[in-house]
């Protein structure tokens, strides 16, 4: 299957530059998620790599352009837009069109159709579809060469909860046959599920390019929450270790780091004595097995020892925080009420008598 090397990438439109010299490798047998904020320059980085855009540097698919492939629907699978498809052709006629352009058998248009759920409106025209069935849409597109190589831009917009799980599963799969998947999404929490590799820009610089897990590493801490009846005595001990900060939690604050749901204070509160959670800490600087260890030597009994690690999300916010481009500010208090005019013949104040 194909690698995808992309070598210098820049683009610059007119005093803006929209990609800053950007280099990174794309492998088959995997999903790597393309992500940044707004105006990072995501979509313009994959019309230079399509060469569907003027600028400097090259992206190579086992060592070939993308211009000088000879029928590349065969082998690199590409949906930038969402609705990029003739308004008066159905759906099925105009896969048919593109396979006849590509030498792909016209059979395969009901193939991926119906792979892709879109089956019963094959017969009518897309200009009528939603954004979730579009999506769709360019999904069959992308696949119907069965190529070896896709790159997706944002191709989650629209679709439901279970239109994104279908796609998770559907690209992990394609890239557990050995094809090289690079799609390129907002949705952290989705693509925290699916990728294994990342490539982060920002104003159209990198600023990562490797391991989700790495990233999530690099960009923040983990910490080890820690249940103790005995928070005071542990909290001592774990003074004695260098570099290592003890903070005490709240019980409100104990049971949303364990459960990562946000938990109303006032409720935990109101729970009898018995039923409260018991003293909780958050020790960051140091690793679980140490903070047992401590706790062992010290003879303090624990009721919980959990290593947190930060979402995708946050690293993702810490990472590109200073790149992000539109930022909304807050429109401060809304301006009082017009008073309604005074009754005819009220006095009113400085009047005359």
């Amino acid at each position: 299957m194909s690698v995808i090397t992309a070598q210098g990438l820049h683009k610059r439109y007119g005093a803006k530059v929209a990609v800053d010299d950007l280099s990174f490798e794309v492998r088959p047998g995997m999903v790597t998620g393309f992500l940044g904020p707004n105006g990072a320059g995501k979509s313009t980085t994959m019309r230079l790599m399509l060469d569907l855009d003027n600028g400097s540097g090259q992206t190579l698919f086992d060592g070939r352009r993308f211009g000088t492939i000879r029928h590349p629907m065969r082998e690199i699978g590409a949906v930038l837009e969402a609705k990029a498809f003739h308004p008066t052709r159905t759906a099925r006629n105009h896969l048919r069109m593109l396979a006849a352009g590509s030498g792909i058998p016209a059979t395969r248009a009901d193939e991926v159709l119906e792979f892709v759920g879109l089956a019963d409106v094959k017969r009518k025209k897309p200009k009528s579809f939603s954004l979730g069935m579009a999506q769709r849409l360019g999904l069959a597109q992308a696949l119907l060469g069965d190529p070896g190589t896709l790159i997706l831009d944002e191709p989650a917009n629209g679709l439901d909860p279970h239109g994104i799980h279908w796609l998770r599963d559907v690209l992990k799969s394609l890239a557990g046959q050995g094809r090289t998947i690079f799609v390129s999404s907002h949705l952290l929490s989705e693509m925290s599920l699916m990728a294994d590799q990342l490539v982060v820009i920002g104003r159209g610089r990198m600023i990562y390019n490797g391991d989700v897990d790495g990233f999530v590493r690099e960009f923040t801490q983990a910490t080890v929450l820690v249940r103790t009846p005995h928070t005071t005595q542990l909290t001592t001990a774990l003074g004695s270790l260098d570099g290592v900060t003890v903070e005490a939690l709240p019980a409100a604050a104990a049971v949303a780091a364990a459960t990562a749901d946000p938990v109303d204070p006032a409720a935990v509160a109101a729970l009898p004595a018995g039923s409260q959670p018991s003293g909780a800490l958050r020790v960051a600087g140091t690793d679980a097995a140490t903070v047992g260890e401590v706790a062992f030597h010290a003879g303090v009994l624990l009721h919980e020892l959990t290593t947190q690690t930060a979402s995708l999300e946050t690293a993702f916010i810490t990472a590109t925080g200073a790149s992000e481009e539109y930022v909304a500010h807050d429109l401060g208090p809304a301006p009082p009420p017009p008073q309604p005019p005074p009754a005819a013949g009220a006095e009113t104040t400085g009047g005359a008598a």
